[in-house]
């Protein structure tokens, strides 16, 4: 529903209440004035940039989580959540309060209670004022963006990662894979796969820490670490008594040497890294939308994206961008990442990159938790 309709749902007392905070002056006795006078004060020109131009950086996070919400209703435990995750501070998160920064925004008149016997305990964001944030806030973005040229070199990867999958599926077919005690492939066999895959990973080498991104993370590279979570959380291999083994369904795949979707594989890494990244599917979204079919420099979108990105543990949003998301993301084939001499890192997002970012769903709840030992 937008704004219009859910005003129109809403008790006098809390239209009184939003009146008041956009200075409305109009008969609080009359709803229809009431409502007319809202609506007037937030569609004028303009005005509704400043309202978000005002708004702190965790309101702007708060806010951002529930952009590319799919969902119309929210529990008052789950936003009370994403308040809590918008702090990134000990001491800020001690001074919190969610409750107050929910009521502000029902004050705002950009969250309603449903009007409904299902919905009446749920909170609503209008659809309209979703978008006019979401507009707002790439008004903002866009800035604070730099816009660049094509580079002399740049990395695509299109689909080889598919090609990938299909090769150890093969590997896995033909070879009697033995694993250590510890799960992990002997190193004469994860070398054999590393030189046959289209795209070169050298070894994870020993020492630093390295957990979280994948039940496998610790112990293969990056982009392998992903293909074999992949095959595993797909039920396609399975470890058994020391030996990696196809199962049912990846001999199939083989025998009919079909390859996956390239959306089941950017699926499966949303489901995995968003354990790390929490609002991963929101900063995706907005790289999306800020290098779609153009050349941007990855320092201006570090500057504009890394303030919604939250540590993980060793692991800073510059590195967290960089390297789980930025290179993730050219590795199943939806960005290219260039070179300039001059702007260093720049970053396109093609038109198979947006279909798929745009088409992709993954529900908040919807992750894999990576195993405590393996993490």
């Amino acid at each position: 529903m937008n704004l219009a309709e859910m005003l129109s749902y809403a008790d006098i007392h809390q239209l009184i209440r939003i009146a008041g905070h956009y200075s409305c002056e109009c008969d609080g006795h009359s709803k229809n004035e009431l409502i007319q006078s809202i609506l007037s004060a937030i569609n004028r020109k303009g005005v509704f940039d400043r309202f978000v131009q005002d708004l702190s950086t965790e309101d702007i996070r708060f806010m951002n989580s529930l952009l590319f919400d799919r969902r119309d209703a929210f529990s008052l435990e789950e936003l009370i959540a994403r308040v809590q995750q918008t702090t990134f501070v000990k001491e800020d998160k001690e001074k919190l309060n969610p409750r107050e920064t929910i009521s502000k925004f029902k004050q705002r008149g950009w969250l309603f209670n449903g009007y409904s016997h299902k919905t009446k305990y749920l909170l609503q964001i209008p659809q309209d004022i979703k978008n006019k944030f979401a507009e707002a806030l790439f008004r903002q973005f866009h800035a604070d963006l730099v816009v660049t040229e094509e580079p002399g070199v740049y990395r695509d990867e299109h689909k080889l990662i598919l090609d990938d999958i299909h090769f150890f599926l093969q590997f896995v077919y033909h070879h009697p894979v033995l694993l250590t005690s510890d799960g992990t492939m002997y190193k004469r066999y994860l070398q054999q796969v590393l030189e046959g895959l289209s795209v070169w990973e050298e070894p994870v080498a020993k020492g630093g820490w390295r957990f979280g991104y994948g039940r496998r993370f610790r112990d293969y590279p990056n982009r392998f670490s992903l293909i074999y979570d992949y095959c595993f959380y797909n039920g396609l291999i399975e470890e058994r008594e020391n030996m990696l083994i196809l199962t049912e369904t990846g001999t199939s795949l083989v025998h009919a040497g079909r390859k996956d979707e390239l959306s089941l594989v950017y699926r499966t890494w949303m489901k995995i890294y968003k354990g790390p990244v929490p609002n991963l599917q929101s900063i995706v979204h907005w790289i999306e939308r800020l290098s779609r079919q153009q050349w941007v420099t990855g320092k201006s979108l570090s500057g504009i994206l890394c303030p919604f990105i939250k540590p993980y543990y060793y692991d800073l949003p510059d590195n967290i961008l960089d390297q789980r998301i930025l290179q993730m993301l050219m590795h199943l084939g939806v960005i290219r990442l260039g070179e300039d001499e001059n702007q260093g890192k720049v970053v396109f997002t093609t038109q198979v990159g947006s279909r798929l970012i745009l088409g992709t769903y993954v529900a908040e709840e919807d992750k894999i938790e990576i195993p405590i030992e393996h993490a």
